[in-house]
């Protein structure tokens, strides 16, 4: 048994490495690129990209340092699903949206680029980030990831790679694997909210632990195994439905505006074709 949670910060290195270390690689591929670009016009990355991806980076750090990497490890399932919402909805979106099209085309050449036209179109995309999420909850498979962390740092790859891939059909910067289209996105976004509330029914309402390994570890805050349980299925669905929801009414209001600056600009021609013709009268 794991004892009384130690509320004293210790850092973890490999949090640090990795982090720190992603974002001087993504910061040095940036400068390299500026220094190759012939034409004066041409930007290697926004601050706006730059600030994305580094925030992605932050997220990333966050969620492997103390208190998160040690609460969800050894003594709380909902820190690890917080863990787990973090990695596929807020670092992986994030990442996309600060890498450039030259990064993502550099990091997909040949084969892997062939590849990611196929599981990055919506209806793969969707099946595999989903199924991955049902993986990543099988009791069996969470029992042999907590305390061997060779299995561990592979479900946190594998969950990282789906957050990717969910996102790719709506954030894409490549013309190559090209966005949907607004409503599509927000058709896509909406199915994708759906299918998490299946296993976070299992755990909001489940009568008894589903995780036994769980049930050896101390609980913080006086939370016993089950409501600790109950509590990540909440998180899954409550937190999961507030950062797909609310993308969606951003792509939805700027759908909007797009279609009412075409209505407007239509109508401007309309009187200007109408002027023109009464000049020509």
């Amino acid at each position: 048994m794991h004892p009384a949670f130690d509320w004293s910060w210790h850092p973890h290195p490999d949090a640090w490495l990795l982090s720190v270390g992603l974002a001087a690689i993504y910061l040095f591929a940036v400068r390299r690129r500026e220094r190759a670009i012939a034409d004066p016009f041409e930007i290697a990355a926004t601050r706006r990209q730059k600030g994305f991806f580094l925030s992605g980076c932050l997220v990333l750090l966050i969620s492997a340092e103390w208190p998160i990497h040690d609460l969800a490890e050894g003594y709380l399932y909902s820190v690890h699903m917080i863990q787990h919402m973090a990695l596929t909805l807020l670092m992986a979106p994030l990442f996309l949206l600060g890498m450039p099209a030259w990064m993502v085309r550099a990091l997909l050449p040949g084969r892997l680029m062939r590849l990611a036209r196929i599981f990055t179109r919506p209806l793969p995309a969707l099946l595999f980030a989903n199924s991955v999420l049902v993986l990543t909850h099988w009791p069996a498979l969470v029992g042999v990831s907590i305390g061997n962390e060779p299995v561990h740092l592979s479900l946190h790859v594998l969950i990282t790679f789906s957050g990717l891939v969910m996102w790719m059909p709506v954030l894409s910067p490549l013309l190559e694997l090209p966005k949907l289209s607004k409503p599509a996105a927000c058709g896509y976004l909406f199915l994708q909210s759906l299918v998490p509330t299946v296993p976070a029914s299992f755990l909001t309402f489940g009568s008894h632990p589903l995780y036994p390994v769980y049930e050896a570890f101390p609980h913080p805050f006086g939370m016993t195994t089950l409501a600790d349980q109950q509590t990540a299925g909440l998180i899954m669905k409550i937190l999961g439905g507030i950062v797909l929801w609310g993308v969606i009414t951003v792509i939805w209001f700027a759908w909007m505006n797009q279609e009412s600056r075409h209505g407007d600009d239509a109508l401007a021609h309309a009187s200007t074709d109408r002027d023109l013709d009464r000049v020509e009268i």
